[in-house]
């Protein structure tokens, strides 16, 4: 696929997720866009998908490859299961827990927050217990 078509395919696909719309997700990974991509700022559309609690695109984007681990824009964004976390989505928690997002990961490369400092910070003690069976540990 020629750099112009991965492009275009990309931005639709970031596009739909970000509105919610599961037919054009579909339509545009059934295109050929790339599950694994991002926007030029670097915002993946398993993040927009998982921050706003879109559980069936999440499903969709994981099946056809979008890793549950990828960190998604420049700094102000983070990891797709930090980003539902954040806003106590627990079934998409728990679909990003199935395809094996790490439930200790930092963001911010690290340095940042793990999804139970999001899930303590809401409160939201339903996502909160599904983290810890899943083994996260609290800060230190």
């Amino acid at each position: 696929m020629n750099r112009r078509k991965h492009k275009k395919l990309s931005r639709r696909l970031v596009d739909a997720a970000l509105v919610g719309d599961l037919a054009r997700v579909r339509a545009a990974l059934r295109d050929g866009a790339p599950a694994e991509t991002a926007d030029t700022a670097r915002t993946t559309p398993l993040y927009l998908a998982s921050v706003n609690g879109n559980t069936e695109i999440v499903r969709v984007l994981l099946a056809a490859g979008a890793r549950p681990d990828t960190e998604s824009g420049i700094g102000s964004e983070g990891t797709p299961l930090c980003g539902a976390a954040c806003w106590g989505h627990t079934e998409t928690v728990r679909a990003l827990l199935e395809h094996g997002a790490d439930p200790n990961l930092r963001e911010d490369h690290g340095t940042g927050w793990a999804p139970l400092d999001w899930a303590s910070k809401g409160p939201y003690p339903e996502t909160m217990d599904l983290l810890v069976t899943a083994g996260a540990r609290p800060r230190a």
